[in-house]
């Protein structure tokens, strides 16, 4: 599948809005900390992959109840699903100049995953956090996402990588007062 850019603007995937709030401190705080531990960039995006994939959980998979979406809040409350989880780790990677877009699967409702570009080329990721038939790892060497959609069953990936989280993404979270009303308003398409 050829990933399409929504704007031509390399530098839109390193801005930061009220969503991935990459200069909030305690985004730079975490990035400075992650990148201490790293020899390059490659090594940076890994670690920021790994530190969101398993160390703040799919509220999902956890049972809390709280959303969350700015990138500084899933960092601070530590949960999120898994469109909070692809807004920290694009925060952080964007933090230490890497630039990264949001995309999309259509499941059964909408997944939010993460696009790096590393070597001129964009290569999606998937920190939405492993469990049980559930196994993304960072990889620039094919994908090894959580879910691969199924065609036959309508679902399918959205080529746009956007330099924004969806509209649609973050009006749902903005409007779920808790993780079970937000399941029922899970967007199904964008």
């Amino acid at each position: 599948m050829e990933l399409i850019q929504n704007t031509p603007d390399l530098s839109a995937y390193l801005a930061a809005d009220d969503v991935i709030d990459h200069h909030h401190s305690l985004v730079r705080e975490t990035a400075a900390r992650l990148a201490g531990e790293a020899e390059d960039s490659y090594a940076y995006a890994r670690l920021a992959f790994e530190f969101v994939r398993d160390t703040i959980p799919h509220s999902q998979d956890s049972g809390d109840p709280r959303v969350t979406w700015r990138a500084s809040d899933v960092l601070e409350q530590g949960t999120g699903i898994c469109y909070a989880k692809a807004h920290a780790l694009t925060a952080l990677l964007r933090a230490e100049d890497i630039p990264t877009a949001l995309c999309y699967q259509r499941l059964d409702v909408v997944h939010g995953l993460v696009a790096v570009r590393f070597n001129g080329a964009w290569h999606r990721q998937d920190p939405r956090g492993n469990k049980p038939g559930v196994d993304a790892r960072f990889s620039l060497d094919g994908e090894r996402l959580a879910f691969t959609p199924d065609p036959e069953s309508n679902e399918m990936d959205y080529p746009v990588l956007y330099a924004e989280p969806h509209p649609v993404v973050v009006g749902a979270l903005k409007a779920a007062p808790d993780r079970p009303y937000l399941w029922k308003t899970l967007p199904t398409a964008l």
